[in-house]
């Protein structure tokens, strides 16, 4: 029963690890590489929301936030899955501030509500929507995942 408890234990670490380094690159708004204090470059794609294609309207704005928040900075991670690419898909604070969070906000990232429910972070699409901040400000703002089906398409 107690190695049953510790497995239990090592295995919601597991699922749930924290990592910590500095970022090293952006590679567009919701992607940017880690670098660890083991040396170690881990690409990490942000939880729950979903940032403009670079050629899309808004897609530099939002990698030019990521950036002057996070690059050559230290965050925390918290690993949530690990996606088709290999990327692992995280949860990023800075300081206290949840870099996920801070793109709703500013209008700079849609609500991925395919692979998130958040109540939370709904509101926060739709205030940002209301207020038309960012990409909000478009008369028609074409989601990510639209845009890149299109373009498949094309």
């Amino acid at each position: 029963m107690k190695s049953l408890f510790i497995i239990a234990i090592l295995f919601t670490n597991a699922a749930f690890a924290q990592l910590t380094g500095n970022v090293v690159s952006i590679a567009d708004g919701d992607t940017f590489t880690l670098l660890t204090s083991e040396n170690e470059q881990i690409r990490i794609r942000l939880h729950g929301i979903d940032c403009p294609e670079k050629k899309q309207d808004f897609g530099a704005k939002a990698k030019q936030f990521l950036s002057d928040m996070i690059f050559q900075k230290s965050v925390n991670v918290r690993e949530m899955d690990v996606d088709r690419y290999g990327r692992t898909i995280g949860m990023v604070t800075i300081d206290g501030i949840n870099v996920n969070e801070a793109l709703l906000k500013a209008g700079l990232a849609w609500h991925y509500k395919k692979y998130d429910q958040n109540p939370t972070w709904a509101r926060l699409d739709e205030e940002a929507s209301q207020a038309k901040r960012g990409l909000w400000s478009q008369p028609s703002s074409i989601a990510p995942w639209e845009y890149r089906t299109a373009k498949k398409r094309q």
